[in-house]
């Protein structure tokens, strides 16, 4: 008889192959496709998915021994959850492992716009030093946050903002308003929240209600000169049109982008030659130490699933009773 597998739709982390080996041999796809990881499912007992890896019904439906699918993030929207709960296959996620490495990448974004340091790089090395007469950069001070999506991470950039004296606002459905005055945080309505905000950064879920949540017309209710920043999921900002278009008028001073939809991006779009638009390739929260806790979190979770207990960080909690 084969030893079982853990099947991975990228690499893993040490700390994650330590925990998982003793389930099955772990064995990594050549991408993080269906394609890829079809070939590798058969005798899979655990599913590790990275990123974009494949988590569709075809490939929940061909992993026959899977007993536990993990994500080394706190998203699963790459997940096909009607498929994994119609066989009671738990899916693990990793909520809070990152929440400080998004929280300071988010804050980076918000300097790098305001303090035009893509701009000012760009001037000095053209050998323009009387540039810095012709403009100036912006602050943080007393201008306001809005966070779009107010859970481990929202809350987290809300504590870290602090010391920059910006007043903070916060959209969430589904969080009390005492949590946020604990926070010094206000919580109001999104179209409140996007007329007062001179950052709007979006840290929401991905899912029906949140899908394409900032279209044109809640753009249009933005401060002139404000900055949008997504570390969230690409497709919470309804395309990349409407970003441009809102860069081009005016509406936009800039934007941080670290997500995308789809992922990769198509790079020949206008909006990537624009100076004030920042990217990242959904890798700028990335860090040694966010990467180490997710994947000893998400090990954790799913070997206790496989020895039977009870995991500590689990969407679907109803496929265990």
């Amino acid at each position: 008889m084969k030893r079982p597998k853990i099947a991975c739709s990228g690499p893993i982390y040490n700390v994650a192959v330590d925990i998982l080996k003793p389930f099955g041999e772990i064995v990594i796809a050549e991408d993080s496709s269906e394609k890829a990881l079809l070939r590798i499912l058969g005798g899979a007992v655990g599913l590790v998915l990275r990123g974009d890896g494949a988590g569709n019904a075809r490939v929940i439906e061909a992993a026959t021994d899977l007993k536990v699918i993990g994500r080394s993030g706190v998203g699963y929207d790459n997940v096909d959850m009607e498929a994994a709960n119609a066989r009671k296959i738990p899916v693990i996620i990793t909520p809070g492992a990152n929440s400080q490495a998004v929280a300071e990448a988010t804050i980076t974004f918000m300097l790098t716009l305001c303090k035009k340091v893509i701009h000012w790089d760009t001037q000095l090395k053209q050998g323009n030093w009387m540039s810095r007469f012709e403009e100036s950069s912006g602050d943080l001070d007393s201008t306001t946050l809005g966070i779009v999506g107010f859970g481990n991470i929202g809350r987290k950039l809300a504590e870290l903002i602090r010391p920059f004296n910006m007043t903070v606002l916060a959209y969430d459905p589904f969080v009390a308003d005492e949590v946020a005055r604990k926070l010094d945080v206000e919580m109001v309505e999104l179209d409140e929240l996007l007329r007062r905000s001179d950052f709007v950064s979006l840290h929401a879920s991905l899912n029906e209600t949140t899908r394409g949540l900032i279209n044109k017309q809640r753009l249009n209710l933005m401060k002139p000169g404000a900055y949008l920043i997504n570390l969230a999921r690409g497709g919470i900002i309804e395309n990349l049109d409407i970003l441009y278009e809102a860069m081009m008028n005016g509406r936009l001073a800039g934007v941080g982008l670290d997500v995308f939809d789809p992922e990769p991006p198509v790079v020949n779009h206008p909006i990537f030659g624009l100076p004030n638009c920042i990217t990242s390739p959904h890798a700028i929260a990335m860090t040694e130490r966010a990467l180490y806790r997710s994947f000893k979190s998400m090990a954790t979770d799913m070997a206790a699933v496989l020895e039977g207990r009870k995991p500590q960080f689990l969407v679907n909690p109803e496929v265990l009773q």
